[in-house]
């Protein structure tokens, strides 16, 4: 059996729109992890999109970055795994579980899972073309009907994939119900290379829990990131450990999002990332008292000032009221 080549047990999930530089930034500061790039699509990167290139671009971060592909053209895997790897990838993962229409329609994300002689394809060229380890994530299946994930890891593992990991939904139930850890111990039963088990985990102890029931090398936690990005080094120390890091006082969090909206303003400019930032601010509320009224006020927010005052006084009277 082969191993993990990481440091953490537990790693980030790619997603859309979230686990851009700034996010990454302030996930990795908060302790060990492993970090997984938005995905970038492959012809986007053959026309050199500058968009695309930025997205890929990790030379300056100071943490292993996982970047993650998408595509459904071989040939031009050979250029983007390239380029990866001189804009600073750690490692590349390809993403063949990704449930969104138009990225199906153009034969990538889960339509691979439809199509195992392509995506076998993909997957030898990116290995053949890199000298990073090549990764592959994916789903259960299409549907209910066509559950192939032991069959899929095992044609990743014969193409030359480092590992897997395994999101345990169809692509037909996209991120709805809940996701079958069961199909995901039978792929780890089934192949030598490693296996990382993704959905649903929220808490370190549903990750240790999915650890022990499975068998599997390593989690990948989602949206439980959301508003917590403490999660995913929190879950690494209790693996490690066993303790329990204590969960963030009101005023921890108030100071995350302060930083969080900080480092989207570096990267974005001040009026992209405030619009960024108002997804953000409803999932560090989340719970709170007012959150309703807080976030309705937050929308209406135009400048840094502005939102650094808010944010101050919402969370300094939440406080208040925590202590009472």
């Amino acid at each position: 059996m082969k191993k993990l080549e990481f440091n953490s047990r537990v790693f980030l999930a790619p997603m859309a729109g979230i686990t851009d530089k700034p996010m990454r930034r302030l996930v990795s500061e908060f302790g060990e992890g492993n970090i997984v790039s938005e995905m970038a699509a492959v012809n986007a990167i053959q026309w050199r999109n500058p968009k695309t290139y930025r997205l890929i671009d990790v030379r300056d971060e100071p943490y292993p970055v996982i970047v993650q592909l998408v595509g459904g053209d071989p040939d031009l895997f050979a250029d983007a795994v390239k380029m990866a790897e001189d804009l600073g990838a750690f490692s590349i993962d390809i993403n063949m579980g990704c449930p969104v229409k138009k990225i199906v329609n153009n034969q990538s994300g889960s339509y691979l899972m439809k199509d195992l002689k392509l995506a076998s394809r993909i997957i030898e060229t990116a290995v053949k073309n890199t000298r990073l380890n090549v990764s592959v994530k994916f789903r259960a299946g299409w549907d209910k009907s066509h559950i192939n994930a032991v069959e899929f890891a095992k044609m990743c593992e014969d193409s030359g994939a480092a590992y897997v990991t395994v999101h345990g939904r169809t692509r037909s139930e996209f991120y709805s119900g809940q996701a079958d850890w069961n199909i995901i111990r039978q792929v780890k039963a089934n192949v030598k290379i490693p296996v990382i088990g993704n959905g649903d985990i929220t808490t370190p102890q549903q990750a240790k829990e999915r650890l022990t029931q499975t068998g599997v090398d390593g989690v990948m936690i989602a949206r439980g990131v959301l508003g917590s990005p403490w999660l995913i080094a929190h879950t690494h120390h209790y693996l490690e450990t066993g303790e329990q890091c204590p969960p963030p006082t009101i005023s921890i969090i108030k100071q995350v999002l302060l930083k969080h909206l900080q480092y989207l303003i570096e990267y974005y400019g001040e009026s992209m990332a405030l619009q960024i930032s108002r997804k953000y601010v409803c999932w560090y509320c989340k719970g709170l008292r007012e959150a309703k009224k807080f976030r309705e006020i937050y929308m209406h927010i135009c400048n840094y000032q502005q939102a650094y005052q808010a944010i101050n006084n919402y969370f300094d009277e939440c406080a208040i009221q925590e202590d009472e």
